[in-house]
């Protein structure tokens, strides 16, 4: 049994530590924030291919609760024609499809559990610095505290401190030219199917929403923006000026976008874009980074949540099988290296398509209405949602 230092208490680093806790190891997880993450962040879809890597740990039915179905997505121009009606990841054995969710109810719901399983969560203790010992790691805490494990597990997001400490010539991540804003719209009464998913390919932003089965409506916008924000920056764009911005920008196209914006109560302040296209180092002998700190992908591929968790379930097979925790470390690298790599890539594409110039709508829109006449014989995209992992099958 080893004992595992998990850096983030975030969706990937609560799994991670379920997984293990379910090989028998043992896991504790080390939280930055002294708080919790309740009643904070967005929604996201999670694909049925990090549903079904969640089966095994007993976690697939706790997720479905949580959210409801988002099996298709409809697309469209701002003109407001409609491109396509397609399935959105396809569906698993048991009829299991998409499931769109709250972050903050699946962090809560994966937080309880944990606990509800005995494994430890250490709040306040961001990670300052780590070193191997030769037959273990032993973490050292901004607070002053330390922690020894056999191995450290670098769950720590986007700007990863363990990321750091394994490869201090690390490259920065990637700006990808778009903020990413939403929120929840109540008191509208669309005409949409609840659970449909609508896109749309507007002429100034990428807009898309979905109605709720309560009647709610959940939509994400996405703002082109060729220079980097400053926190500062991305901190100003609140309240009245940026509702109203987003509405100037919507309101050249015909949908209900602006209906939409006006009926939501509260905003998401936005973010930045990033990806990592390859991250050159991802372990030594005693440490690892996993989820976003190894490979964040742009929202626009619809897999960072999925990519998490198969991370953790890949590495929790490999500690289980390999005797060997280097070689463990190993084995997981090559298992997963190649396939999320694919999956930033397709990310950055489908991202690309939305942060067009004027010139460029017009080119997009061309060839975007002639893809979904003549769509290919195999979906560009089918690789990442088909991919499956078998809990069971030993890694040699």
């Amino acid at each position: 049994m080893a004992k595992a230092l998990i850096a983030g208490g975030g969706i990937a680093g609560t799994i991670t530590a379920i997984a293990l806790h379910e090989t028998g190891h043992e896991p504790v997880i080390h939280e930055a924030y002294d708080r919790t993450a309740e009643g904070v962040g967005a929604f996201l879809t999670l694909a049925v291919n990090g549903l079904d890597a969640l089966a095994p740990l007993g976690l697939k039915g706790l997720v479905k609760d949580l959210g409801f179905d988002t099996p298709r997505i409809k697309m469209h121009l701002g003109s407001g024609r409609e491109l396509a009606d397609f399935a959105l990841g396809g569906q698993l054995e048991d009829g299991t499809v998409s499931q769109t969710v709250l972050r903050s109810d699946l962090y809560v719901a994966l937080r309880d559990e944990a606990v509800r399983r005995g494994i430890e969560v250490r709040y306040g203790k961001r990670l300052a610095d780590a070193q191997e010992t030769g037959g273990g790691v032993r973490a050292t805490f901004e607070d002053g505290s330390s922690s020894e494990g056999d191995l450290l597990i670098g769950a720590d997001g986007l700007r990863s401190r363990v990321r750091e400490v394994i490869d201090p010539r690390a490259p920065s991540p990637r700006y990808v030219p778009l903020l990413n804003t939403g929120g929840l719209a109540e008191g509208l009464r669309l005409d949409d199917e609840p659970g449909v998913m609508h896109m749309t390919f507007g002429k100034r932003l990428f807009f898309s929403h979905v109605v709720h089965p309560d009647g709610g409506v959940w939509w994400f916008a996405n703002v082109p923006r060729k220079q980097e924000p400053s926190q500062a920056e991305l901190a100003a764009m609140t309240g009245d000026a940026w509702r109203e911005d987003l509405i100037r920008q919507l309101a050249v196209d015909r949908t209900p976008a602006v209906g939409i914006v006006r009926a939501t109560r509260e905003i998401y302040r936005p973010w930045a874009t990033y990806d990592f296209p390859s991250m050159p180092v991802w372990r030594t002998d005693r440490m690892v980074v996993i989820g976003d700190a190894a490979h964040a992908t742009s929202p626009a591929a619809g897999q960072g949540a999925a990519m998490a968790i198969e991370d953790a379930v890949t590495l929790a097979r490999c500690l289980r099988d390999v005797p060997s925790i280097p070689k463990a470390l190993g084995a997981y690298e090559g298992l997963r290296r190649e396939r999320v790599e694919a999956v930033v890539e397709r990310g950055k594409r489908n991202g690309d398509a939305k942060a067009a110039g004027p010139v460029g709508r017009v080119i997009r829109d061309f060839f975007i209405t002639r893809a979904f006449k003549n769509p290919p014989a195999e979906d560009p995209n089918a690789f990442m949602w088909r991919h499956r992992i078998d809990w069971e099958a030993p890694v040699s």
